[in-house]
């Protein structure tokens, strides 16, 4: 039988690096292709980093999906953290308030085939996003 759904809570580096890896086991289990898989983990490096950053917790929760019979993965990122102020801004390359490249949301977008967006100032971030393959 292969799991279906997995919650992880995002605390620290170390949680980032196993919602990662948690990715590719259920891509893997799922039956999606390596490169799909390597994507959506990529993504939610991202998404996670971004919790540990600017929210200080949050949790991963990852569900196995298809779509007439294409294999996916589903994962959703939330924090209760300050939430963006302008997410218009945010999703534009080069654009940082972390001091960073500015690449890591709107190149998180272009990973997925499916991305949604949720965010209100002081009370959180909620990220959706789907790999087919």
């Amino acid at each position: 039988m292969t799991e279906r759904q997995r919650m992880i809570v995002i605390w620290n580096e170390a949680d980032t690096v196993a919602a990662a890896l948690a990715v590719r086991e259920m891509a893997e289990n799922a039956g999606m292709n390596p490169g799909a898989a390597s994507a959506l983990a990529t993504a939610v490096s991202e998404l996670t980093t971004n919790v540990v950053k600017y929210a200080q917790r949050g949790r991963l929760t990852l569900r196995a999906v298809k779509r007439m019979g294409q294999p996916g993965l589903e994962a959703v990122v939330e924090d209760a953290g300050p939430g963006i102020d302008d997410l218009e801004t945010a999703m534009r390359d080069h654009e940082s308030t972390g001091g960073t490249l500015g690449l890591g949301l709107p190149g998180t977008k272009r990973l997925v085939d499916e991305f949604e967006f949720d965010t209100e100032r002081k009370r959180g971030t909620r990220v959706r996003v789907v790999k087919w393959g």
